[in-house]
């Protein structure tokens, strides 16, 4: 079906960390807000998206995360953070561009925790595209830093746009491209945007697919 053009939504694309706080909701198109939500009484659930880009194979090797957080349906924060990663050898450059000496003076992840930790706070849920990797590699680290991870359930976008879209690739890239949604693929902070942008795709046009408690 046609998609009509997504919100603009800036994003910072800086060597650095990028925190910001906003009122706009993901970049998303397609989608009536008022369609299929089974009760507009009650606002959309709060969650995190969240997409970590790593130096090598290793699940502690972070050295890159972008996270985004949704409030009934509105973008709130929206945080960059490069990552000293343990080892130096980044075997993953080609892939998403960073290099040792874009991050050999940047934070750990135990001293980048006191920023992420307080986007992630409260939120019903959190989502990534592929959870299992993103689930696995913040697990990961918050165990190697002796710190407690969150315990919020991880929604993947994958498997949701499959069963919402009736989608068979469904890589980042395919379903941003069906949903009408702007994408340069790992840059942590637009692709944890990509992923805000289809589950509120998928909260909007089916949203028993994704289940939570009220209460967080």
């Amino acid at each position: 079906m046609p998609q009509p053009e997504p919100p603009a939504i800036p994003a910072s694309h800086s060597s650095d960390v990028t925190s910001a706080k906003s009122d706009a909701p993901p970049p998303l198109a397609a989608v009536n807000p008022q369609s299929a939500i089974p009760n507009p009484q009650l606002p959309l659930p709060t969650y995190v998206a969240i997409d970590f880009e790593t130096a090598d194979y290793t699940a502690d090797s972070a050295c890159a995360v972008g996270l985004v957080r949704v409030e009934n349906g509105r973008v709130t924060r929206r945080v960059r953070q490069l990552i000293r990663p343990p080892n130096p050898r980044v075997r993953f450059t080609e892939i998403h561009g960073i290099r040792w000496t874009d991050v050999c003076d940047k934070p750990t992840f135990a001293e980048a925790w006191p920023i992420l930790a307080p986007v992630i706070e409260g939120a019903h849920f959190l989502v990534a595209h592929n959870a299992g990797f993103d689930r696995k590699v913040l697990l990961t680290c918050c165990e190697l830093a002796g710190l407690p991870p969150p315990t919020q359930h991880f929604h993947c976008t994958v498997k949701l746009a499959r069963r919402a879209f009736g989608l068979r690739l469904a890589n980042l890239p395919a379903v941003c491209g069906f949903l009408g949604i702007t994408l340069n693929h790992h840059e942590p902070l637009s692709d944890a945007e990509g992923c805000a942008g289809i589950m509120l795709a998928v909260l909007r046009s089916n949203p028993a697919l994704v289940k939570f408690r009220r209460a967080p």
